[in-house]
Formats: structure tokens, sequence, C-alpha cells
């Protein structure tokens, strides 16, 4: 199959529009994550920053800061997993915007 150099050009110029408006999206996906119950919450945006943290006071015991941090850490991770699937999703619809065009 040849492939015509000026559609690689007119593609190219495409996913360089996707990426970049991937890249104004991503600040705006987010995703919460929890550990223990709800106990911690961790909220982390499409470029994994953190913007919110919960943490219950019940659970705080300054003899036991390792179980807090496990929570935490639990939290994140979930929270990541959750946040790259919407990325996934959004790069998905923003693939077929692109290929319908």
């Amino acid at each position: 199959m040849d492939m015509n150099p000026f559609d690689l050009i007119k593609n190219m110029k495409g996913i360089q529009e996707n990426m970049k408006r991937m890249q104004e999206i991503l600040p705006t996906i987010t995703a919460t994550g929890s550990a223990g119950a709800g106990m911690v919450e961790v909220t982390v945006n499409g470029k994994l920053i953190v913007t919110a943290v919960k943490i219950e006071k019940d659970i705080v015991d300054p003899d036991d800061v390792e179980t807090l941090e496990i929570l935490i850490q639990s939290a994140f991770n979930d929270a990541s997993a959750k946040v790259q699937e919407r990325i996934q999703s959004e790069g998905l619809k923003a693939a077929s915007t692109f290929a319908k065009a």
C-alpha cells in the first residue's frame, strides 16, 4: 500500500491539533479515588496533579502513621487509575471526532 506524502502531512496536522486539544482538556478531567471505605479520598486531574485530599479525623492516629500513609497511597492510585480511564475515554472520543473530520 503506497502512502501519499501529502496525506501523511495532513494527518500529522490533525494529530497535532488533537494533542493540543488533549493538553487543554487534561487539567479539566478529574477523578476521586478512595481507600479505607472512604476514610481517605484523593482527587487528581488529568495531569496527575493532586487537587484535593480528604481524611476522616477518626483515623488519624499519631502512633500509626504508617496505616494513614498506605491509605493515602491507595486512594491516590485509585484516583490515578480512574483519571487514566477517563483520559482514554476522552482520547477515543477525540480520535473518533478526528476520523470523522
